[in-house]
C-alpha cells in the first residue's frame, strides 16, 4: 500500500497545533461538503478529509501516526515496521487501504490509549443563534426553525421560544453544536430579540403605548375598547382624566417566564387630542367653553394667575 500524509490533505505543517489543525478541517469541510460543493470530486475528497481529521484530530492516534509515519512522504510505497509497538505483523499490505490498516494496527495495539482518548476528547465550540420575535409572540409563545452550519454540513433545529421571553433572553440547547469526527458536541444559545412594535414600547415586561382621547372624552369619561397583545379589552376612563395621566392594565403586559415571577402591566398613557377649530360650530364650542368655564391650566404655576 502507499503511504497517505494526512498532514498534507489538510494542508497543515506536521507541528501545526490542535486549533490549526481543527480550522484546516472545518474549511476544507465546508467547501467539500457534497450538499452545497460543486467540485466534481467532492464526495471523494470529503471522505478523505475526514479520514486524515479522524486521526489527527485524536492526540492518541496523531502520536501513533508519527510515529508510524515518520521518514515516508505521500505516495510511496509503505509496510508497517514488523517490530511497530512490538507487534509482528508479516502479512502482505500491498493491496490494502492504509487508513483501513492504520486503524487497524491502533484498534489492535491502542485500546487503552482509545479509551483515553475518548476521556481527552476536544469539544466542539458552542454556538449563539439570534432570532427575532413580535410582542404578541413574545407573549404567548413560538417556534422558529434555525440554520446551523458545523463542519458535518448545514442542518436545521426546530426550537420553541417559551412565552415570557424578553430582550436579550438565552436558551441552551444542549449538546446541539455538532463538531468534527471525535469532538464532544457544544451547546447551541437561542438569543432572543424583540422586534419593533408599531403600537407597544417594551421596558422589562411592561408594555405601554399612547391612548388618544377628545377632550369631551377625558372631561365626560367614556368607555371604549383597546387593543392589548391577546385581544381588544374593554376600558372606563373616568370623568376628568389629564393628558399624560397613565392607566394599569394589570397582567396585560409580558407573561412570567417562570413560576413565582410577576406578569407585566401594560400601559395606557393618556394623549388628549384637539379637534380641527377650522369649523365654525367647533370654534363657537370652544369659545362658549372658554368664556364659560372658570379654569386655569396654569393656576398652580408659581405666580400664576387668570387673566380677566
Amino acid at each position: 500500500m502507499r503511504f497517505e500524509d494526512y498532514y498534507a490533505r489538510l494542508g497543515v505543517a506536521r507541528d501545526a497545533s490542535v486549533e490549526e489543525i481543527r480550522k484546516a478541517y472545518r474549511k476544507l469541510a465546508r467547501k467539500y461538503h457534497p450538499d452545497v460543493s460543486k467540485e466534481p470530486d467532492a464526495e471523494a475528497r470529503i471522505k478523505d478529509i475526514n479520514e486524515a481529521w479522524s486521526v489527527l484530530g485524536d492526540p492518541e492516534k496523531r502520536a501513533a501516526y508519527d510515529q508510524l509515519g515518520s521518514g515516508w512522504r505521500a505516495g510511496e510505497e509503505f509496510r508497517p515496521p514488523p517490530d511497530w509497538q512490538g507487534g509482528g505483523f508479516g502479512a502482505d499490505f500491498s493491496n490494502a487501504d492504509f487508513g483501513d490498516i492504520f486503524e487497524s494496527l491502533f484498534q489492535r495495539h491502542g485500546s487503552g490509549a482509545r479509551a483515553r482518548g475518548r476521556r481527552q476528547r476536544s469539544r466542539a465550540e458552542d454556538q449563539t443563534v439570534s432570532v427575532e420575535v413580535t410582542v404578541e409572540e413574545a407573549v404567548s409563545g413560538c417556534e422558529r426553525m434555525l440554520g446551523l452550519a458545523g463542519p458535518g454540513g448545514k442542518r436545521t433545529l426546530k426550537v420553541k421560544v417559551p412565552a415570557g421571553a424578553t430582550e436579550g433572553f438565552r436558551m441552551r440547547l444542549a449538546g446541539q453544536a455538532s463538531g468534527g469526527p471525535g469532538e464532544i458536541p457544544g451547546d447551541v444559545y437561542l438569543e432572543v430579540h424583540l422586534r419593533a412594535h408599531p403600537l407597544y414600547r417594551v421596558a422589562d415586561r411592561d408594555l405601554s403605548y399612547s391612548l388618544p382621547l377628545a377632550p369631551w372624552e377625558a372631561a365626560l369619561g367614556t368607555r371604549l375598547d383597546v387593543p392589548t397583545p391577546t385581544g381588544a379589552v374593554g376600558l372606563t376612563v373616568r370623568p376628568g382624566t389629564q393628558g399624560g395621566q397613565r392607566l394599569r392594565l394589570k397582567g396585560r403586559g409580558l407573561p412570567a417566564l417562570r413560576s413565582g415571577e410577576a406578569s407585566g402591566d401594560l400601559y395606557l398613557e393618556i394623549e388628549l387630542r384637539n379637534p380641527d377649530p377650522g369649523s365654525e360650530d367647533v370654534r363657537k364650542a370652544f369659545e362658549q367653553l372658554r368664556d364659560t368655564a372658570a379654569f386655569d391650566p396654569r393656576a398652580d404655576w408659581p405666580g400664576g394667575q387668570r387673566k380677566p
